[in-house]
């Protein structure tokens, strides 16, 4: 399969990155700074290409061709609210380059942790998170509001490099914790979750989310 990568320099789109490789796809990894996959750049089946998500028209020279764009793409922080314009702008642009289906990392804020009550809403959120949940929740109802084919993949509250074990339970709207009120997920374990969903699809239109 033929998958196109915005935000692969970053920890999760690293590892989604190479989770794909790992099973043999097709990569194009769409970055500003080409030099920043230079320790992987050439290796067989990635093809490592510059580009902007905040302009359309780039973002569709990127991504023609291929099947599916995953968008780990995450703002600097206290430019948070460049998040939605980004989603919007990417969303343009996968239009433009006749790719049907987008799946985006989403944030672990706007899952419920009670009916009616997310995450981000509860006294113990940080406070200096939250214009970052914001801006993930407002990515997701850019999504929502869209007429692509999308997916949004919200991570466990600690996401954080570790071992890639494949065995990690599925939820919907709702945060997954464990037996000890913990909720977490490694980056290799949230990345197989990411290419497990663009190989054999479940949940189209639908935001998930894994964890332990």
């Amino acid at each position: 399969m033929k998958i196109a990568i915005f935000g692969s320099t970053g920890t999760i789109g690293k590892a989604v990155m190479e989770e794909a490789l790992r099973r043999g796809h097709e990569v194009t990894a769409v970055v500003r700074d080409t030099n920043k996959l230079s320790d992987v750049a050439g290796r067989e089946k990635l093809r490592v290409v510059t580009g902007d998500i905040l302009m359309p028209a780039t973002v569709a020279g990127s991504v023609e061709g291929c099947e599916v764009v995953i968008s780990a793409y995450g703002p600097r922080f206290g430019a948070e609210n460049e998040l939605s314009e980004a989603t919007r702008s990417l969303i343009e642009g996968v239009r433009q380059g006749g790719v049907r289906r987008l799946i985006a990392v989403g944030g672990a804020g706007g899952l419920e942790v009670a009916p009616g009550i997310r995450l981000m809403e509860t006294p113990e959120f940080p406070e200096e998170v939250l214009p970052l949940a914001g801006a993930h929740e407002d990515a997701y109802n850019v999504y929502r509001d869209s007429d692509i084919v999308w997916t949004v993949l919200s991570p466990a509250v600690v996401i954080e490099p570790g071992k890639r074990t494949g065995m990690f339970r599925i939820g919907m709207n709702q945060l997954i914790t464990d037996e000890r009120e913990q909720s977490r997920i490694s980056v290799e374990d949230y990345a197989v979750a990411m290419l497990d969903e663009v190989e054999d699809p479940q949940f189209i239109q639908a935001r998930f989310t894994v964890a332990y």
